[in-house]
């Protein structure tokens, strides 16, 4: 419910906004959320503007995995991301 105005291009702000659509606690691939933005070649630009976001926690881009579900590539560091998501499922408020 927070308002943001993020800078950026039209795929980034679609990808910021996809993101904040995967539910605390989860996960979504990089392919899947390509997909979900209906972008679905767009798996490497997914990436990039996900790794460009200016809002790390408020925009969730720690919620996103490698094809295998693997923790993948984020600045804060993968130990973080862990701690993160496994925050999020502890006190995530039933869906």
């Amino acid at each position: 419910s927070i308002v943001l105005a993020p800078r950026g291009t039209d795929f980034q702000s679609t990808l910021w906004a996809g993101l904040r659509t995967v539910p605390p606690g989860s996960t979504l691939s990089y392919a899947a959320m390509a997909g979900a933005i209906g972008r679905p070649t767009a798996v490497r630009a997914v990436g990039h503007a996900n790794g460009a976001n200016p809002f790390c926690i408020i925009v969730p881009c720690h919620r996103l995995t490698g094809a295998d579900g693997g923790l993948v590539g984020y600045s804060g560091g993968l130990s973080r991301k862990r701690w993160l998501l496994d925050h999020e499922r502890r006190h995530a408020a039933p869906a």
